[in-house]
């Protein structure tokens, strides 16, 4: 049933049938649809962001999501869209509904902030527009801020469609998370090549209408949808939604101006049609509100960071870094950011602190031997702000903090260390680094140059670069992560398996393999 690989969960399969059953009855009270003819939720639905009394929910009206002109096969009209949230998958017992407005502006995106909900609780929701009703979601509130409950964390990031087939998404489906944390490069910008795994529609990203054409595409794989469905998503972006490398006003090659910044804003607008977010997220142009706190309970606190819009320009390259990269008014994350990111870490109650964000934080140096050779695109490029961050970590005694990357396209586990270059320094937290959905094809389990890597950072416990997520499990007392992989993202189908798992006490710092 699947194109994506493993076999539909009995939760989806009987959730999509129920959609389609109750679909094929409802009458539209305006006669003709105003979109001439199909089904137009094609790109499935979604939920996010969620909080103690509610969350977003999310659908896009596409009858023809490859149309070229970006507009998905509807008119340039506005469209009600009928919703409604449930506490059972039948829709026996509707808690709220309500009438949303698709407008054309917006490229006819659903976004539905519903609120006053009990805590911690499980719901199912689903849209209608016509006679079409779309596929039924699970989703959930964040528990109560007093409470301490477990919790299970998927964790997943850069998912190059041209690189593999989504069976990542189809096992967190099956996994049923509470909450899906995606870390950027939801989408590649890249025209499709020969010797692609599957081809991509349309020209390299630039314009809204190429965007959107590429969302269109994605969003109609099965397990993405699978994915969405089975669980509330907190997103953030990385390079690859916009252009590779880019960094505040600079696009690839530091190349800016009006022209990389009427991408940038057409980028964003087209990432906040696909997602989940919140009114808070709206972009204005070439800016947009990403850095956010979310809680669950006393659990855990995740500060999602945005690591691109507001960092200085890169300055290392091959085969050296330029010297500049140790000033200390680089920034990866802009002054505000910062201080946004250190007040609340000092003053959240939670037991873990999460650092959910985008690129290496830790300590990589890719060269063996005397010399030292970083990314560019990563907290090594910007040494001082990390270091200003875990003196803060010290200083404030903040609670169990944790690092949770994406972008590298390998698995890593690492201590991270007052002073990375002394293994006798003292331990203050962790970071996973969780790989890629598909981006960088099939993978291996050790490539010579990462092995190299390792050897110069003895913090860092665990390497793989097959593809694969993070699997993480929390309550009150202990965290553990299991680096879930995968043999092969080339064809569908592939099994997951475990390559290795490791726990965190709380109030003891550091990586206990298990």
């Amino acid at each position: 049933m699947s194109t994506g690989g493993g076999t539909l969960t009995r939760r989806v399969v009987l959730l999509g049938g129920l959609a389609a059953a109750a679909g094929a009855s409802l009458p539209w009270p305006g006669g003709a649809v105003p979109w001439g003819s199909g089904d137009p939720f094609t790109l499935g639905v979604a939920s996010g962001d969620p909080w103690p009394a509610g969350m977003v929910l999310w659908t896009r009206l596409a009858p023809q999501p490859l149309a070229e002109d970006g507009r998905g096969g509807m008119p340039r009209r506005e469209v009600p869209v009928q919703w409604q949230l449930a506490e059972d998958e039948r829709f026996r017992r509707v808690v709220r509904s309500g009438t949303a407005p698709a407008v054309a502006e917006r490229a006819h995106a659903v976004h539905v902030e519903v609120d006053g909900l009990p805590a911690g609780a499980d719901f199912f929701y689903r849209f209608r527009a016509g006679p079409y009703l779309s596929p039924v979601g699970r989703t959930r509130t964040a528990p109560d801020p007093l409470a301490m409950p477990a919790a299970r964390l998927a964790v997943t990031s850069c998912a190059n469609y041209a690189d593999g087939w989504y069976t990542v998404y189809r096992h967190i489906a099956g996994d049923h998370p509470d909450l899906v944390l995606f870390l950027g490069d939801y989408i590649y910008e890249y025209a499709a090549k020969a010797g692609d795994v599957r081809q991509v529609q349309g020209p390299v990203t630039s314009t809204l209408a190429t965007y959107r054409l590429r969302y269109g595409q994605y969003k109609q794989d099965p397990d993405l949808q699978a994915a969405h469905q089975a669980a509330p998503w907190v997103v953030t972006l990385d390079d690859h939604e916009v252009q590779n490398d880019w960094a505040a006003g600079l696009g690839e090659r530091g190349v800016g101006g009006p022209g990389f910044l009427a991408r940038r804003a057409a980028a964003f607008e087209a990432f906040y049609e696909h997602m989940p977010l919140r009114r808070s997220s709206v972009p204005a142009g070439p800016r947009m509100q990403l850095y956010r706190r979310l809680d669950w309970g006393r659990l855990a606190s995740f500060h999602v960071l945005d690591t691109r819009q507001y960092r200085s320009r890169l300055a290392c390259g091959l085969p050296r870094c330029d010297p500049v990269r140790e000033s200390p008014r680089r920034t990866i994350t802009g002054a505000e950011q910062e201080r946004w990111l250190l007040h609340g870490l000092a003053s959240s109650p939670a037991t873990w602190q999460v650092l959910a964000q985008q690129v290496i934080f830790t300590y990589l140096d890719l060269d063996a031997g005397p010399a030292t050779n970083f990314s560019g695109g990563d907290w090594n490029a910007y040494p001082a702000e990390r270091q200003r961050v875990l003196r803060a970590l010290v200083r404030q005694r903040v609670r169990n903090p944790v690092v949770l990357t994406g972008d590298a396209h390998q698995h890593l586990a690492s201590d991270l260390r007052t002073d990375f270059t002394d293994p006798d320094s003292p331990v203050i937290g962790s970071e996973f680094v969780g790989t890629s959905v598909t981006s960088g094809g099939d993978g291996s389990d050790h490539a010579e140059n990462q092995r190299r890597a390792i050897a110069q950072s003895p913090h860092v416990k665990f390497q793989s670069s097959r593809r694969g997520w993070l699997r993480c499990e929390l309550n009150g007392s202990v965290w553990r992560t299991d680096l879930r992989v995968l043999p092969y993202v080339s064809r569908p189908g592939a099994p997951a398996s475990t390559a290795a798992a490791f726990a965190i006490e709380a109030g003891r710092p550091g990586l206990q393999a298990l």
